[in-house]
């Protein structure tokens, strides 16, 4: 292929976004027929379908039996702000930062709670040193920085008899990468992103050791309705069985319902990993070498398998912002790549959704096209 030639392939699906996210494969609106529309969900089918989907979630996830699963409404942010408000004040707190929604929980923490946090914060296409933390404080961090395309390898460094809690927004690991369960005390997740489901609802995942501190601590601050989590030292149980604390879209809980049912049946954790996986490393096979694009990432073992976030490196180019967002625009126009761009306070580039509902094959056609939407830029600005 020429420089300038079309690419013979296209990708079938041209959904990239980072959320919400490319649904299942082969996905259509008759999955949805189960749903009770119009039920209340507090009847027994609109309860039953909600305790099936955490029943789900704890399964697919593989979330230990005394870990309390929950679904709450405002998506992953929601689920978030609830661990923050109701958990944070009792010791010290660390707040890691590597790309914008890190640093979104640390003007919360900073600014509306007013808690004298350690800050540790690194660049875009970077992660902090886990080994500087000091975990005998409440930790926050983000595992995969959706912004920035760099991820927690491992939970190594965080010790088992830490004194501290840790909070971890998942949110674009869940059902992508492998959580270490006994390391993390709260992990959130919204269903927009791993597994394409519908905006809007947030999963709030609590450690026995979270649930000691519900129970033992009342924060300083008055807490919204939407954020308690527990009620005169005791947990509101009913959050954890499908009594959520406001309406939810009984649509969405089935379309949750379809995926989290996809994801068993193609193999659970193991096969979403692997596709995901194998979709980053479509990626990074097509750019190895090339010395027009590079991975954000700074450390390979670091790089994000579901947001890859992608960067020009050409020194022809005069604009890099403006470049990186026409490349994405042609790429747009052209129907292979449906919201590819970075995000807004990241590094110019392209944003590639790698989640497990993105097919590899689609992945290896859209590169050839991005190689094209470049070199056509290229000769734009000549």
């Amino acid at each position: 292929m020429s420089e300038y030639e079309t690419p013979a392939a296209r990708p079938a699906n041209p959904r990239f976004s980072s959320g919400p996210c490319a649904k299942i494969p082969g996905f259509t609106l008759e999955m949805l027929a189960d749903a009770p529309l119009g039920r209340s969900h507090r009847a027994a089918v609109g309860k039953a379908k909600l305790n099936e989907a955490i029943d789900l979630t704890r399964e697919v996830l593989r979330v230990p039996a005394d870990y309390r699963i929950g679904i709450v409404p405002g998506s992953d942010t929601g689920a978030v702000e609830m661990a923050l408000w109701s958990l944070l004040g009792a010791r010290p707190v660390e707040m890691l930062a590597w790309e914008s929604f890190g640093e979104g929980w640390v003007t919360d923490v900073v600014k509306q709670l007013k808690l004298d946090a350690k800050v540790r914060k690194a660049a875009y296409g970077e992660i902090v040193d886990f080994a500087e933390v000091d975990f005998s404080a409440d930790v926050v961090f983000t595992w995969n920085g959706t912004t920035s395309g760099v991820r927690v390898p491992n939970g190594d460094a965080i010790p088992a008899d830490r004194a501290g809690l840790t909070i971890c927004d998942a949110t674009s690991a869940a059902f992508a990468m492998d959580l270490p369960w006994d390391k993390l005390d709260v992990v959130t997740f919204s269903w927009q992103k791993v597994l394409g489901g519908e905006g809007g609802h947030g999963v709030l995942i609590l450690s026995p050791r979270a649930v000691e501190r519900l129970e033992s601590y009342t924060p300083a601050w008055p807490l919204p309705k939407v954020f308690r989590l527990a009620a005169k030292g005791k947990i509101n149980e009913g959050i954890f069985v499908g009594e959520t604390i406001n309406t939810p879209s009984m649509l969405a809980v089935e379309d949750y319902l379809v995926a989290l049912k996809w994801a068993k049946a193609i193999g659970g954790l193991p096969a979403l990993i692997a596709r995901s996986n194998a979709n980053a490393r479509a990626i990074a096979d097509y750019i190895r070498g090339k010395d027009w694009i590079a991975n954000l990432a700074a450390d390979p073992a670091t790089a994000s398998t579901t947001s890859v976030c992608l960067k020009f490196t050409d020194p022809r180019i005069a604009d890099g912002a403006g470049f990186a967002k026409a490349v994405a625009k042609r790429l747009e126009r052209a129907g292979v790549a449906l919201d590819a761009g970075a995000y807004r306070d990241a590094p110019p580039g392209l944003r590639i959704w790698c989640g497990s509902t993105v097919e590899t094959a689609d992945v290896a056609a859209l590169m050839p096209w991005v190689e094209w939407a470049f070199n056509a830029e290229i000769a734009a600005q000549a």
